[in-house]
């Protein structure tokens, strides 16, 4: 038996988040392309464990899973066979032998995630299941205070969706920022674990900051309290990036 941890890079435009759903449409996910894909290589069964389950529309530029497999290929030759059974919006980046006790989800130290938005009035027509578009002038200074305002270790219960079944909202925020270049911004967190939509409730406030909508003020009152509604809004799916996930 082997255990086998993969990179792999998506376009979630079109799939219903990483996470095979039982529904009975049928809807595409994910893991079922990698799971079909891997599957009918190896002529096996396979079960693909994800280091996070992003949600609808979600991208990610280096998404960890790993599979078990009795198959004797060749590590260095896997990804590149994998990947002609993969749709072409799932590109495996690379594959390499680990401990039969490494999780890809569980071993996992922190993630790095990375947020797109196209600050301009101009309208267009093409790319927008890549970023989010806001316009209006923004004010950089105000963001970028919001931004560290964020970090360290809190509940950020007020920044997850409502309804969030988890019993712990307390994480790490080790680091944000936030990018311009021209219209361009890119926000970058890491922490140690994220809540449901909480990076993009993040991003959402610091706009909605950055636009004078809100002020400073309403982030650690949001950490202090956990109220939700006094949190910006759920910046969309489009802009939001699974870059790196982190192990020991």
């Amino acid at each position: 038996m082997r255990n086998i941890k993969a990179i792999v890079q998506y376009d979630g435009s079109r799939y219903f988040g990483f996470q095979a759903q039982l529904d009975p449409e049928h809807l595409p996910t994910v893991q079922e392309e990698l799971e079909t894909a891997i599957g009918g290589l190896l002529k096996e069964p396979t079960r693909v464990h994800s280091a996070g389950r992003t949600d609808r529309g979600v991208h990610a530029l280096g998404q960890v899973v790993h599979f078990y497999t009795d198959s004797m290929i060749p590590v260095d030759k896997l990804a590149r066979a994998i990947n002609q059974h993969l749709p072409k919006d799932i590109y495996i980046l690379s594959t390499e032998d680990v401990a039969l006790e490494f999780h890809s989800r569980k071993s996992a130290l922190g993630k790095h995630y990375q947020y797109r938005v196209w600050n301009s009035d101009e309208h267009t027509v093409f790319g927008n299941q890549y970023f989010y578009h806001y316009p209006g002038i923004l004010d950089d200074t105000l963001m970028q205070q919001a931004c560290k305002l964020l970090e360290g270790t809190h509940n950020f219960q007020g920044f997850s969706a409502a309804g969030s079944t988890v019993k712990n909202f307390v994480r790490t925020v080790y680091y944000v920022n936030m990018q311009r270049q021209g219209d361009w911004l890119t926000f970058d967190v890491y922490g140690n674990g994220f809540l449901y939509n909480m990076v993009r409730i993040m991003v959402g406030t610091i706009l909605d900051i950055g636009l004078h909508r809100k002020s400073l003020d309403v982030i650690p009152e949001v950490l202090a309290t956990q109220n939700r509604h006094l949190a910006g809004r759920t910046a969309p799916a489009s802009g939001l990036y699974l870059k790196n996930v982190f192990y020991p």
